[in-house]
């Protein structure tokens, strides 16, 4: 059985992104996420309301604990003796202050398990970012920390989803005409294009979201499906990737199907965008249409997915071959916050307020 003091790591990271608790904490949180981007207050109030609408609490802080609590589990089961911390960019338990914990518990060398599939900024740079301010902020003796790669091709992720499209499927019965949508959340086109440097063989975000929709949806047996998105944000002469799954609907609709089963691909929880731009505002629009509507979970409450967490760390503790479906290259791995390739997955560059 490995044991800590054989293996090259102390300890695993698990960092997210972050989300309120109760109604005090919704609009400290919101601003936390928005600093520095000149969000008009009335927009903040608004998306307050999202959180406010589920009693001012994000599920994300839970399901990120129930799916820690099954990647301990799967570690202990696989003989790696090795204590998972939990550390957000927004919200409490804040990364600063867990990685400070770290440090005075002896951990010297820890992997970072970002909760996102796919690169680009938000999804994958940001979270370099994240890392070095931690350190900073720790100072002399903060752990040095290495980022697990991207998962988005991994054959577990894509199973997980695959067996919730025929679930979905199943479950709206003999419709005479069911339409499959896979749907991530949206950036601006200007962030996309700046996801991967020249030659970087599918690292942009969209192309690796198009990517897993076509693994799961070869896996699920679905011939014909969309590639949509969700949640923009911001000023509507800046472009972002589209159309928007609300207005796809329509397009659905008008084609002649009578449901639609939607799968959040780009989404390894249920946080709340996925429960109110989907189960919300997208499922209020199907049933205004006559559009029956299944929505496919999200993966991390499933037991494969504590199982990939898993067989990324043994790639770095045990040398394990690292298993993919794509041949899209092997990216967002990362020491002490590094970018894993000049001009990759480059901050998007925001308009003064």
């Amino acid at each position: 059985m490995d044991t800590v003091s054989e293996l090259p790591y102390d300890a695993v990271l698990w960092l997210s992104f972050g989300g309120p608790e109760g109604p005090d904490e919704v609009m400290p949180f919101l601003e936390n996420v928005t600093r520095g981007r000149g969000v008009p207050p009335e927009r903040l109030a608004e998306v307050a309301e999202h959180y406010h609408h589920f009693g001012g609490v994000s599920p994300i802080n839970r399901l990120n604990r129930d799916a820690i609590a099954a990647v301990r589990k799967e570690l202990a089961g696989q003989g790696l003796d090795l204590p998972v911390y939990f550390g957000n960019r927004n919200w409490r338990p804040l990364v600063e202050d867990t990685l400070a914990e770290m440090a005075a518990a002896g951990v010297r060398r820890a992997l970072v398990f970002p909760t996102s599939a796919y690169g680009g900024y938000s999804a994958c740079r940001q979270y370099d970012e994240d890392i070095v301010r931690a350190r900073i902020a720790v100072g002399k003796g903060a752990p040095e920390l290495t980022k697990l790669r991207q998962f988005f091709d991994h054959p577990l992720f894509v199973s997980a989803f695959a067996d919730g499209v025929r679930a979905a499927h199943a479950a709206l019965g003999s419709q005479r005409d069911v339409r499959t949508i896979f749907v991530a959340h949206s950036i601006p086109e200007s962030a996309d294009l700046a996801a991967g440097p020249p030659g970087s063989g599918g690292r942009r975000y969209s192309q690796q979201i198009a990517e897993a929709a076509r693994l799961v949806a070869a896996e699920a047996g679905v011939a014909d499906y969309d590639v949509v998105w969700q949640s923009r944000s911001g000023p509507p002469t800046v472009p972002w990737l589209e159309p928007d799954i609300v207005d796809h609907l329509d397009t659905v609709h008008e084609q002649g199907a009578d449901s639609v089963v939607v799968c959040p691909v780009g989404f390894v929880s249920d946080h709340l965008e996925v429960v109110w731009d989907l189960d919300n505002e997208a499922a209020e629009r199907a049933a205004e249409l006559g559009l029956g509507f299944a929505r496919v979970p999200t993966p991390n409450g499933d037991s494969r997915f504590a199982q990939l967490v898993v067989e990324l760390i043994r790639e770095h503790c045990t040398g394990a071959p690292p298993r993919a479906l794509s041949d899209f290259p092997t990216a967002g791995c990362t020491v002490n916050g590094a970018p894993c390739a000049i001009g990759c997955c480059e901050p998007p560059k925001r308009r003064a307020p």
